[in-house]
């Protein structure tokens, strides 16, 4: 199974300067930009087959990617 990132400035490409501006500006920004990436990098690892935890494991950790994202997309449309 491939897997693939989902970078947020992919996700949102018409936030892509505001992701880059926030990320230097705003710490909570930039803490919760760098767990999404963490999680997404831990997702692809395991889809990549690199890792191959539970399938419950693996639906937590999407879930919490889908709910950063959320997050994350409240913060660009703030601003």
């Amino acid at each position: 199974m491939f897997g693939e990132h989902h970078r947020l400035e992919e996700e949102f490409p018409e936030f892509k300067q505001k992701i880059h501006q926030l990320k230097l500006s705003d710490p909570h920004f930039a803490r919760l930009f760098g767990e999404y990436v963490d999680v997404d990098k831990e997702i692809y690892r395991i889809e990549e087959e690199i890792e191959t935890p539970s399938d419950g494991y693996t639906e937590g950790l999407k879930k919490k990617r889908l709910l950063l994202k959320d997050q994350l997309y409240a913060l660009l449309r703030q601003v």
